[in-house]
């Protein structure tokens, strides 16, 4: 093969990958401009929240649109298991579809806890957080980061 043909080939690739890393950079770019990330800060009652499986503390205070007051958390497993704390799965419903899901971490003794959300649905799509619990009696306070980055195909 000439020296020619193989100097047109490698134009060839290079133009080619050059058009690939454009285009995935543009869709990359319309993405992330939607994206939203910053500090997240949230009230909660909990005066149904009894400690059983499906029981609920309600949303009272919210920095994020997309978690309105009066939204509700609900407890996916049993306090107590371990013993002293609550461990379980939770979804939080914003109403109309709008959900997200993770799970929570509570020690019972020092009212301290974390929350870690992976996704969501409707307007809490692509929400993520990692919120540090505290009691601020008579309430639950959590506070920490978030990242919303809806994704165009939900």
């Amino acid at each position: 093969m000439s020296t020619r043909k193989i100097t047109r080939i490698i134009a060839i690739a290079v133009v080619a990958n050059v058009a690939a890393l454009t285009s995935a950079s543009f869709g990359v770019a319309s993405v992330s401009a939607s994206a939203r990330r910053g500090e997240l800060h949230v009230m909660k009652e909990c005066s149904q929240y009894n400690g059983t499986a499906g029981s609920f503390c309600t949303i009272t205070s919210s920095n994020l649109t997309e978690i309105l007051v009066g939204s509700r958390v609900y407890y996916d497993q049993a306090a107590g298991i371990p013993t002293g704390l609550l461990d379980s799965n939770v979804v939080l419903d914003a109403g109309n579809g709008d959900r997200a899901v993770g799970r929570c971490t509570l020690d019972f003794s020092t009212g301290l806890g974390l929350c870690l959300f992976s996704d969501g649905t409707g307007r809490l799509s692509g929400f993520q957080a990692r919120v540090e619990v505290s009691y601020v009696g008579p309430d639950w306070a959590w506070d920490g980061i978030y990242s919303l980055t809806p994704r165009a195909d939900r």
